[in-house]
């Protein structure tokens, strides 16, 4: 997930810059890419953009077999959620996640505990206390006690906001864009993930994912279970406010 601005031009070495990450594509893989953003262009604008000057012929780059999935509510709205679900249920040894805005359904939490039950390691960093949004961190940790009771990996990223939204699943795929593993993304946004398909590639995003595990606080089952009741009145509000969120 990306933007612009000054948040966005540093490495979250601070609190006034975000943790993100960028990918550069190359290849026949950006056809796609472009197609998901002109179809935007046309809702938004109206205005067709086709031929060589907006699609020249694209030559063969890398070794990652890669794909790019988009959903919006005209257009598939349940295609990212599908992928989400199908990524998760294929998972045979392991799943880490970055997620900017993590408030899984029943449906998600039952796929992720299913995970685990066949022995998959589930590690999750979500934002800690600096946050863009504590509506969001609050429903988010209300959803955390049977994740956390079934024995998953829980961090908060501590330096700055973290806003990565990138799924990499048995070392092999990865999968990286726009999308929250929440509903608005799931159901009511247009969004957009580029898959890649590459062990090399994946073990380059496990690095980077573990650097991040360095910065961020483990939360415990017990620590869930003992937070203040001041905290739990706000993941209830949270919670309300999470199908809106």
């Amino acid at each position: 997930g990306g933007g612009k601005g000054q948040k966005w031009t540093g490495a979250g070495q601070d609190a006034e810059h975000w943790r993100a990450s960028h990918f550069r594509v190359e290849g026949p893989a950006v056809a796609q890419i472009q197609a998901t953003f002109l179809d935007n262009w046309l809702k938004v604008s109206g205005q067709v953009l086709h031929g060589e000057a907006y699609f020249p012929a694209l030559k063969v780059a890398g070794q990652s077999d890669a794909q790019m999935l988009s959903s919006s509510p005209s257009n598939g709205s349940e295609n990212m959620e599908l992928m989400y679900q199908m990524a998760l249920t294929a998972a045979d040894s392991s799943i880490d996640l970055s997620m900017a805005y993590f408030v899984p359904d029943e449906l998600s939490t039952k796929v992720l505990i299913d995970a685990m039950r066949r022995g998959v390691r589930l590690r999750i960093i979500t934002p800690g206390k600096i946050t863009d949004t504590e509506t969001v961190r609050s429903a988010s940790r209300s959803t955390w006690g049977p994740l956390l009771a079934a024995g998953a990996q829980i961090y908060e990223y501590q330096p700055t906001m973290f806003h990565c939204k990138v799924l990499i699943i048995d070392n092999y795929m990865v999968s990286v864009g726009s999308t929250n593993f929440d509903n608005r993304s799931f159901s009511l946004n247009d969004e957009a993930n580029l898959n890649i398909y590459d062990a090399q590639f994946a073990a380059r995003q496990t690095q980077v994912f573990e650097d991040d595990l360095k910065r961020s606080r483990r939360v415990s089952l017990q620590e869930w279970q003992a937070r203040p009741l001041k905290e739990k009145i706000m993941e209830q509000i949270g919670s309300v406010f999470s199908s809106q969120i």
